[in-house]
């Protein structure tokens, strides 16, 4: 009897362990976080501080790993495409709602799980200080009298900065082609094109206009968001100056593919959360100009969804959805 009862409890034990290894607490080992863009740039540093933050919440090494290629597209895809299981996770940006409309990948996002909005870069309607367009009132009488004449730069045709400016015009009830869009490499070169006069508006965010702004060298008139932006609150909102409810900018957040357990949705909802309201998070995103936001994961995919609904009306206007 002794001995029977001696296997049970040691049979028994071992169940129990099993049990417990098998449903052990997330995370066991190190992370991968994805960033979709090359090192160096606003993506891969909102990345590596919160990779950096996570790592102290969750108590294992978060390496954060650059899959740049075919315009975020290869990024997007590694992180939809990991295994489900919390252990690559990804930081996902405003592209994902705009490639699939360009023809560019059949991803949208709802091929992922999101986990936290971490950040909101508005565009602003940026002249140069020599210009003659003071208010938004200004300018938008002049493109309503002269349509074609004045010209913006920013980005690439159809990227961001471009359908910013072509989905105000059109919330306006102007043609979206009103203001032809000079093709550019980014908003800085845009930016110095508009200080030497080459281009009359640069509808960028910010952040990537702060530097001439600060020189006294452009003059930002309004910012498509809902609410001043700290780094420039006399900039009034878009809606203030116009009364047009259009708001668009470039945008950052974590996600992992569709079907992350629920454990590792709440778990990683709490982390970011907290992260999000940690003073060396905003300290750091202060520091470079850049926005902070957030939303959780179910807020998340609703603002990803109306993004994906606005880009598509916009790229449609333009002709370029395929």
């Amino acid at each position: 009897m002794k001995r029977r009862t001696l296997v049970k409890s040691v049979l028994a034990l071992a169940a129990a362990m099993s049990v417990g290894a098998a449903h052990a607490a997330w995370p066991e080992r190190p992370i991968t976080l994805l960033v979709p863009w090359a090192a160096g740039g606003g993506t891969d540093a909102t990345a590596r501080i919160v990779g950096a933050l996570m790592e102290k919440e969750l108590g294992q090494p978060v390496n954060v790993v650059n899959r740049a290629g075919g315009n975020g597209v290869v990024g997007h895809h590694a992180i939809s495409s990991a295994p489900p299981d919390g252990y690559t996770l990804g930081m996902i940006t405003v592209e994902i709602s705009m490639m699939h409309h360009q023809g560019l990948t059949q991803l949208t996002p709802r091929n992922f799980t999101p986990l936290a909005l971490m950040n909101v870069d508005p565009a602003a309607i940026t002249v140069s200080a020599t210009s003659p367009y003071k208010t938004m009132d200004d300018l938008v009488k002049a493109i309503k009298a002269n349509p074609g004449k004045l010209k913006a730069s920013g980005t690439g045709q159809g990227g961001i900065w471009h359908l910013a400016l072509a989905g105000m015009l059109k919330d306006m009830k102007m043609d979206p082609t009103a203001v032809p869009f000079v093709p550019s490499n980014g908003a800085a070169p845009a930016m110095l094109d508009l200080a030497a006069g080459g281009i009359d508006i640069a509808p960028v965010a910010l952040p990537e206009a702060r530097s001439l702004i600060d020189a006294g060298k452009a003059r930002p008139l309004a910012i498509m968001a809902n609410a001043p932006a700290a780094l420039y609150p006399q900039v009034p909102t878009l809606k203030s100056a116009t009364g047009s409810d259009w708001t668009m900018g470039v945008w950052r957040g974590i996600a992992g593919p569709k079907g992350l357990p629920a454990e590792v949705q709440t778990r990683m909802e709490t982390v970011l959360k907290k992260i999000n309201d940690s003073k060396e998070f905003r300290d750091f995103m202060a520091n470079r100009g850049f926005g902070v936001a957030y939303a959780n994961g179910p807020a998340f995919g609703k603002f990803m969804d109306k993004g994906d609904a606005d880009m598509g009306q916009t790229l449609q206007a333009l002709g370029m959805a395929k």
